[in-house]
């Protein structure tokens, strides 16, 4: 939910949020994208970061993609993201169909 309504507000008045998924014996890729105002590489950087906003003071906690970062780690699995400005974004999230012993969740 996080990646979608952040790619939402990334869009400024209309625009498209594509979700591709597929998947082989390994694991399931699923793929976010929006034609949105798109990241800075400085953003890109940060946007797992524990409380990394770029919304105005008092829109935003900041915890929403690290969120989402964590929850797919401890499913052993792999979140990335790649943005030009103007263009949009693209997250790309990778889940292991079978979890090691080491990286169960309850």
């Amino acid at each position: 939910m996080n990646i979608l309504v952040n790619a939402a507000h990334a869009i400024e008045k209309r625009g498209v949020i594509t979700i591709h998924t597929t998947t082989d014996r390994d694991g399931v890729l699923i793929v976010f994208e929006d034609d949105g105002k798109g990241m800075d590489e400085q953003t890109q950087a940060r946007i797992f970061d524990p409380f990394y906003t770029t919304k105005p003071v008092g829109e935003g906690t900041g915890l929403g993609m690290s969120l989402s970062y964590n929850i797919i780690q401890k499913h052993g699995g792999t979140i990335t993201v790649e943005s030009q400005i103007g263009k949009g974004t693209r997250f790309l999230i990778w889940l292991p169909v079978k979890q090691s012993e080491s990286k169960a969740v309850d």
